[in-house]
């Protein structure tokens, strides 16, 4: 079996059908049930739904040969994991955003409200900036609202949450988009697999990027 770990939610679903449109389908999980692994012993593939942010976790440690994770998780997290494949799918940008008319004065350390610190901290290190992170997990948008930061740092899709709370962006940091990892060790035993669903993902990658929206 090679076992694939698919994120949670929308992105999911579209990842799924790619999969599936490739030549790996698994009819049962299209159920409506709450289990959260299916297999398909005819293809001999086993998937299996999981917290988008844990795709990741659960490729590095083997539970997952392959999975499909945005490339922010990548870069803020950095696991050991091999990244076989852009998918062209789940587009969006991680952005620098702020109250409209905001000026950045140099002079002051600069308020960062983000849930990414890693890559925060390398992108404003990078400019030489000091700033002071405040680690959040939700609502981000409120930060910079209630003046508990300057700026936020946050994945930024069509704005329109920005727009609707008088904020807009400021800087666009990395594009991102869903990309296909492994395992490090079991592509070693099982290359040849995942090479040839590697090689089909790759036939609807093209046609999925019809549509997408992508940014500079």
């Amino acid at each position: 079996m090679i076992n694939i770990a698919l994120p949670k939610g929308r992105l999911g679903k579209k990842v799924y059908d790619m999969f599936a449109a490739a030549g790996y389908p698994c009819p049962s999980i299209s159920d409506t049930n709450r289990k959260l692994i299916f297999e398909n012993p005819e293809s001999g593939i086993r998937y299996f739904w999981v917290k988008p942010s844990d795709v990741a976790i659960y490729v590095e440690r083997g539970a997952a040969d392959i999975g499909v994770a945005g490339k922010d998780i990548l870069m803020e997290y950095t696991p050991e994991v091999y990244e076989l494949l852009d998918l062209n799918i789940g587009k969006c940008r991680l952005s620098v955003a702020a109250k409209k008319g905001f000026r950045d004065n140099t002079d002051k350390t600069l308020r960062v409200a983000t849930k990414f610190k890693n890559i925060t901290q390398q992108y404003y290190r990078s400019h030489c900036r000091d700033i002071d992170i405040i680690k959040l997990n939700g609502s981000i948008e409120l930060a910079p609202i209630l003046n508990l930061s300057d700026v936020i740092v946050d994945i930024v899709e069509t704005g329109t949450t920005l727009r609707e709370n008088n904020l807009e962006v400021v800087e666009t940091i990395l594009p991102i988009s869903a990309r296909l990892i492994a395992n490090k060790a079991n592509f070693k035993f099982k290359s040849s697999r995942i090479e040839d669903i590697c090689s089909h993902m790759k036939l609807q990658c093209s046609a999925s990027s019809e549509g997408e929206r992508t940014y500079d």
